[in-house]
């Protein structure tokens, strides 16, 4: 199978035993589906189905987020300028 095949194909898979369908472990990977995760299975015309969107660890995004913050605290901001600064500045040197 070629290395992306997991992400855009199509593959015939058999129906086991009690309705049982085995999704191949390169497919698994590559949706970052584990064991014991949900898939939303949609029926129509057609059967997709797709990872559960999975819940987010708020304590483990409040430590992405503050540290995030601490990295941004260290970057200079921006300072306005202020009627007159420029004043002294001539356009002629700046541009020579």
């Amino acid at each position: 199978m070629p290395k992306n095949w997991a992400r855009h194909g199509t593959l015939r898979l058999r129906v086991g035993k009690r309705g049982r369908i085995v999704l191949p472990k390169q497919i698994r990977e590559a949706l970052g589906i584990d064991e014991g995760d949900e898939v939303i299975v949609e029926v129509g015309d057609v059967i997709v189905i797709r990872p559960a969107k999975r819940s987010v660890d708020a304590d483990k995004l409040r430590e992405i987020l503050r540290a995030h913050a601490k990295e941004l605290a260290g970057i200079p901001t921006r300072k306005e300028p202020r009627p007159g600064d420029l004043a002294k500045t001539s356009l002629e040197e700046e541009f020579e």
